[in-house]
């Protein structure tokens, strides 16, 4: 149950980064908010999910191009 909450809390910030990174045209948010989305999909433990999560919502204020 808690992997599938915070599936649900990154797909929907994953969608707002992908958003934001389109109109933007910042390639670090859509590549971000892309795997935000589909990263919940092929892992299973709730503890990896939260350390990837956690590294992709982190991603496009520590990259800068």
């Amino acid at each position: 149950m808690n992997s599938f909450v915070a599936a649900v809390f990154f797909g929907i910030v994953g969608s707002g980064y992908f958003l934001y990174g389109r109109r933007a045209t910042n390639p670090v948010a859509l590549v971000a908010g892309f795997l935000l989305c589909v990263f919940p999909y092929f892992i299973d433990s709730f503890a990896w999910t939260m350390v990837v999560g956690i590294v992709l919502l982190a991603a496009p204020f520590l990259v800068r191009y």
